[in-house]
């Protein structure tokens, strides 16, 4: 018997070197009256009958095996957590989805907008410190995060307050749309400060405006939050102008944040305060990126057990809506709709296969449908062709169907045009946005159209009110302008995939 070195000892197995050692397996091999038939070898004696009983030497190879066929299958186990199936047919899940995306369902955490949640928090902080009065003035398009801002600021202020010792604000939040007359604001702001008393000669403003002129024993400052502001403009714009000025007065205990759509508010209707030099802070709130309004998607549907969106349609949907407003509610609102899409998309699919099913088909016809079924409900997500049906409710325009309808050429002509003119430029000539129809076509492996069919392209497109062309006795000097909105163009074009990279 030959001697094994240390190193080829090493090399083998601990599978191995057990079996070699099993007296077991050496007995089968010196017994001469073992039947061929009736022998088995040890590795598959591991998969026999568990009411069998197990022998020492079985364990140990139960207690290896898994180990050496397969050294990462345990870890990869123990991290991997199985989520539901997401099935648009159970009304709970529809349910819970359709809430994390209403426009009343607050996110647990608020992203995207932390710089100017940020600059209010510390003006907030700095009234309560300095103990002294201020006023700060939100601005931004609808749905950009100003009110949910707002009520975060809210309770980050209440635990600053409480934690630094300091005595946290009586807050007063008040939207604005709600009140019956404007002046009505200013009971709301007194009932803070003291109750209000009957019978009264002085009006709630007289009574503000007076304790805000004499040193006072509360100490709590107030914070007023108005929502929708501007509804308190009116033909004198006296509220509006005495409600920021309750700020300036010296022993003032207010901090006023308005909050409303119109950015240039400030300016057009509190020129006395400018002149006073007690104009408010102003905190622009911009419209939502596409990859802001992405994150603020994918933020609200991580807190949800299972994948309801293909990532391609919520980068569609970001996309349309970051182009055209921005508006963080209408992304949500399309959403919803595009789930509804996929609602009645089952509901119709399920009908079909019980009708189907019901009939009696041939076992050619039952074979050729059911590859068909399958590739169908693969994958119940919402799908871009939801996505783009959701959209198409909310934005469709005579022109998208007019773009969707053109020649490719010309389509190309539209796609190189936006290209072209993005930026300052408003106009060209023809020459020029030749040249970049030219190099689509040539990255594209087109061959390109003739200068003088270019020419006659760009007529029909004027014709049908897409570009401007003008007059010149040369075809090369004409001036071409784009008459058509470039989110129009994007929307239109987006689900053809030869012109996917050129929108980007």
């Amino acid at each position: 018997m030959a001697v094994r070195s240390v190193g080829e000892e090493e090399k083998s197995t601990p599978q191995k070197r057990k079996l070699r050692s099993s007296s077991n397996v050496s007995s089968v091999k010196q017994s001469p009256a073992a039947s061929p038939s009736k022998w088995k070898s040890p590795r598959r004696c591991i998969s026999t009958s568990p009411n069998a009983a197990t022998t020492e030497n079985e364990t140990r190879i139960h207690k290896h095996q898994p180990e050496l066929l397969n050294p990462v299958a345990k870890p990869l186990l123990d991290c991997f957590t199985p989520k539901p199936k997401w099935d648009p047919k159970d009304g709970e899940q529809i349910r819970m989805v359709k809430e994390a995306l209403h426009v009343s369902s607050a996110p647990s955490t608020i992203v995207c907008r932390e710089d100017e949640k940020n600059v209010i928090l510390e003006f907030c902080k700095s009234c309560i410190e300095q103990e002294k009065a201020g006023s700060l003035y939100i601005c931004g398009c609808p749905g950009t995060g100003k009110s949910l801002s707002m009520e975060k600021v809210k309770v980050l202020l209440a635990n600053w307050a409480r934690e630094s010792g300091f005595l946290q604000p009586n807050v007063l939040a008040v939207n604005c749309t709600s009140l019956a007359n404007t002046s009505d604001i200013f009971s709301k702001i007194l009932g803070l400060n003291q109750p209000q008393r009957k019978n009264v000669t002085i009006t709630p403003l007289q009574q503000l405006q007076n304790m805000y002129s004499q040193k006072s024993s509360s100490k709590n400052m107030i914070l007023v939050v108005a929502d929708e502001l501007d509804y308190l403009i009116t033909k004198d714009k006296a509220v509006l102008h005495n409600l920021f000025m309750l700020t300036t007065f010296p022993f003032s205990r207010c901090i006023l944040i308005g909050i409303a759509n119109a950015i240039d508010l400030a300016d057009r209707f509190l020129p006395r305060l400018k002149a006073l030099n007690c104009k408010p802070m102003v905190v622009t709130f911009r419209a939502y990126s596409t990859d802001q309004i992405l994150r603020i998607l994918q933020e609200r549907l991580r807190e949800l057990p299972y994948t309801v969106f293909q990532h391609q349609a919520l980068e569609l949907c970001a996309r349309k809506v970051a182009a055209a407003s921005g508006d963080m509610r209408k992304v949500l609102s399309i959403c919803r709709s595009a789930i509804d899409m996929l609602e009645a998309e089952t509901r119709e699919s399920t009908s079909i296969s019980d009708i189907a099913s019901e009939e009696e088909l041939s076992p050619e016809q039952n074979v050729a449908s059911t590859p068909d079924y399958t590739k169908k409900h693969e994958v119940d997500i919402v799908r871009i062709d939801h996505m783009t049906r959701a959209l198409s409710k909310t934005y469709r325009s005579p022109l998208v169907d007019t773009i969707q309808s053109l020649p490719h050429h010309q389509q190309i002509i539209l796609c190189s045009s936006m290209k072209h003119f993005r930026g300052v430029k408003k106009d060209t000539i023809l020459g020029e946005l030749y040249k970049s129809y030219m190099d689509i076509c040539k990255s594209s492996l087109i061959p390109p159209a003739g200068i003088l069919e270019f020419s006659n392209m760009c007529r029909v497109l004027n014709d049908q009110g897409l570009v401007k062309l003008g007059q010149s006795r040369e075809d090369k000097l004409r001036k071409v302008a784009l008459k058509v909105d470039e989110a129009d163009i994007t929307f239109a074009l987006q689900g053809i995939r030869f012109f996917r990279n050129y929108l980007q």
